[in-house]
């Protein structure tokens, strides 16, 4: 009996076997997760937006304020003529639609602080309340918001139609020698475009307290509940403190509303007879018949201090709150 034992030498087995040989890995950096193409896809979306923004409102903003203290028409470069504070000067002294238009934008201020804003707080604790079909009145609520003032405008020019307007159709003020003018008459004017701009700012308002609404804790209000508290003390003392930061953010945007007020004037009479608005003299400087650029820049610069009174305060306030957090 005979078995084969096959056995290797030590140089049999130093020999490397047959067949190529291995690839070392080298390692390698991270791969790029853009082409190429991506990134002058994504610069090219936003540099553009960027390069806009900076020309149509930072160099815009910057050259408004150096032209308030000129004196354009606007017709070439060289009409340029540097008056220094004599814009302002006359501004504050020898224009008689000035201080009517400031007063105009602080009745428009009191008057969305007093009548909109709480009556969309109303509706926003109402809908709050998960009733039925609060989403369609949501949108019922909100669509003026979504229109645009212009449309909005042309709207309530209907209502106000002396002839075949709503409001005189009801009172039976559209007959000859009864007839009342909402628009023409300078004691009602500005009136009448107040509750056209409320009727706007109740469902914006709405939907900022809404928001506020929903971020209040429901444990508080069930605590309140165990308490003995009612719905009205509950709001008072629980919901209505934990809406600070949505007070705050109502006042701001309501005095922004009230300064920038434009539109629906512009669409009613365009700021004549009674319905002034600092925006509005802007306006009527810069692309009116006769055109003054240094001048309307002047009332220009005034909104923007005004604007900026108000906002950088809740800026500072903003980011003191989020450093402290």
């Amino acid at each position: 009996m005979t078995t084969d034992i096959n056995t290797k030498s030590p140089e049999a087995a130093a020999v490397p076997p047959s067949g190529p040989a291995p690839v070392k890995r080298v390692p390698q950096g991270h791969k790029r997760l853009l082409t190429r193409r991506d990134r002058i896809t994504l610069s090219f979306m936003a540099g553009v937006p960027t390069v806009l923004h900076v020309l149509l409102v930072w160099v815009t903003a910057l050259a408004s304020i150096a032209l308030a203290f000129t004196s354009w028409d606007g017709i070439g470069f060289d009409s340029i003529k540097w008056v220094g504070l004599d814009n302002f000067k006359q501004l504050f002294s020898d224009n008689p639609q000035f201080w009517p238009a400031v007063e105009h934008n602080i009745i428009w201020f009191v008057v969305l602080i007093l009548i909109p804003t709480p009556f969309g707080l109303f509706l926003a604790v109402q809908l709050d309340k998960n009733i039925r079909f609060s989403r369609v009145y949501q949108t019922a609520f909100f669509l003026p918001v979504v229109v645009s003032l212009a449309v909005t405008g042309f709207v309530w020019q209907l209502v106000y139609n002396p002839d075949t307007g709503l409001i005189n159709s009801l009172i039976g003020a559209n007959k000859p020698g009864h007839y009342i003018d909402w628009i023409g008459d300078p004691k009602l004017n500005l009136w009448a475009v107040l509750i056209a701009a409320s009727w706007r700012h109740t469902g914006y308002m709405m939907i900022l307290y809404l928001a506020g609404l929903k971020g209040v804790d429901p444990s508080l209000r069930e605590a309140s509940s165990l308490d003995g508290a009612n719905e009205w003390q509950t709001f008072k003392n629980v919901i209505f403190p934990t809406l600070r930061p949505t007070n705050t953010v109502v006042l701001v945007v309501t005095i922004i509303e009230a300064l920038r007020a434009f539109d629906l004037v512009f669409v009613f009479n365009k700021g004549a007879q009674g319905t002034e608005l600092l925006s509005i003299l802007i306006t009527n400087n810069i692309i009116g018949e006769s055109s003054r650029i240094g001048y309307g820049s002047a009332i220009a610069v005034v909104l923007l201090v005004i604007s900026l009174a108000v906002i950088i305060p809740y800026l500072i306030a903003t980011f003191r709150k989020e450093r402290r957090a």
